[in-house]
């Protein structure tokens, strides 16, 4: 992204080189109203406190600015295959809780989180964070391509040569997606 966007600031919770800076996004270290946009892959279902994560976002996001998520989808194929997949990532649509404090930055998350905040509890949310409105989600429709790439379990299981093909699956099986996504973008707005 910053290779395309010089003027983003990136950022993670872990320290890495190729980072700007690391930031807590439960406790975001910018002025009010400093920023335009906040942009999240696959970080938001491990958030021990997501209230707090959006009330600090009202704070920094300028008024009209946005939030950009990407992160596990709830359809079927994905709902089994994350509640089989990851030891520590739990994916329970049912669970009550938004906040909880066993949760931590690396392990026991939910994966089904976005989905029980913005769409199952999404009346509890509105009410929470009024100034905040979801304008748009979408399931992706790279799931192929994610799997074969190594998305998954880190290990390339086609060659690069073949994304051509599998993107072309994608946009041929465009009606199953809400069946076989694996990621979801949320986009949530901070009205005027």
């Amino acid at each position: 992204m910053k290779e395309l966007l010089p003027d983003v600031i990136t950022s993670d919770v872990v320290p890495n080189d190729k980072l700007d800076l690391v930031v807590d996004a439960q406790d975001i270290c910018f002025e009010n109203s400093s920023l335009r946009s906040i942009y999240g892959i696959n970080c938001f279902h491990h958030f021990p406190s997501p209230t707090n994560f959006f009330a600090e976002a009202n704070r920094v996001l300028a008024p009209g600015g946005g939030i950009i998520l990407i992160e596990p989808y709830y359809g079927p194929f994905a709902t089994f295959l994350y509640k089989r997949l990851f030891s520590t990532e739990d994916f329970d649509k049912k669970c009550p809780k938004w906040d909880d404090p066993s949760r931590n930055i690396m392990t026991l998350a939910n994966q089904a989180l976005s989905y029980n905040i913005l769409f199952r509890d999404r009346l509890e949310f509105e009410q929470k964070f009024p100034q905040f409105e979801i304008v748009e989600t979408f399931p992706l429709k790279s799931y192929m391509r994610y799997i074969f790439s190594g998305g998954l379990n880190f290990k390339q299981l086609l060659p690069t040569s073949t994304v051509p093909i599998l993107k072309f699956l994608e946009q041929q099986l465009g009606f199953a997606r809400k069946l076989f996504a694996l990621h979801h973008i949320i986009v949530i707005r901070k009205k005027l």
